[in-house]
């Protein structure tokens, strides 16, 4: 819910309500997409850096050495993907800012290596970066998996919206109960 400086939430949401690729991409962020929150990357780049050191390590000698050194190895591993994740964040802020811009969502914003460009990809690395120790953190607690964690609740968080929008638009409230009843059931076998 906290967005990036510099942004008109006004014209992000009727930006977001008039194109519908923007709205699919947005429901993966869980709505932070929307706001053009902090968070709006998610901890896609992490997985990115993840997938990329998964194809380095039997390519390149010297990782595939650290490897095979056991669990001092894999932490150091665990260390280059957290510092490749954040040019891959930078990388991705930068695109998804490029897209917002072309869709018409930062009108009037001068895109560019300028303070108020680079103080809003600043702010989506630092989000991204947030959700990843936030992830380990969970995963350090014994909870789950951190990261699937964040990520399913991010796409869940606006599932409820989404379908509910949908049964209220046609003044359905048999369906919008039905959706209820089964939500529950599905909590409750959960």
């Amino acid at each position: 819910h906290v967005p990036v400086p510099g942004v008109d939430p006004q014209a992000l949401g009727q930006a977001f309500q008039s194109n519908e690729l923007l709205g699919f991409l947005n429901l993966f962020s869980g709505g932070a997409l929307a706001n053009l929150s902090v968070a709006a990357l998610g901890v896609y780049p992490y997985i990115t850096s993840s997938i990329v050191m998964q194809i380095l390590t039997p390519v390149i000698p010297s990782l595939k050495a650290l490897s095979q050194e056991g669990e001092l190895g894999r932490q150091r591993i665990n260390q280059i993907t957290h510092y490749l994740t954040v040019p891959v964040a930078a990388l991705q802020g930068w695109g998804q800012l490029t897209l917002l811009q072309q869709s018409g969502v930062l009108p009037g914003f001068e895109f560019g290596l300028n303070l108020s460009t680079l103080a809003m990809v600043f702010s989506m690395v630092a989000g991204t970066m947030f959700l990843v120790w936030l992830g380990e953190l969970i995963t350090e607690r014994g909870l789950g998996n951190g990261l699937s964690l964040i990520i399913f609740g991010g796409i869940v968080a606006s599932v409820p919206s989404l379908l509910g929008q949908g049964f209220l638009e046609r003044d359905d409230l048999g369906g919008l109960i039905l959706l209820a009843v089964i939500g529950f059931g599905i909590i409750f076998l959960i």
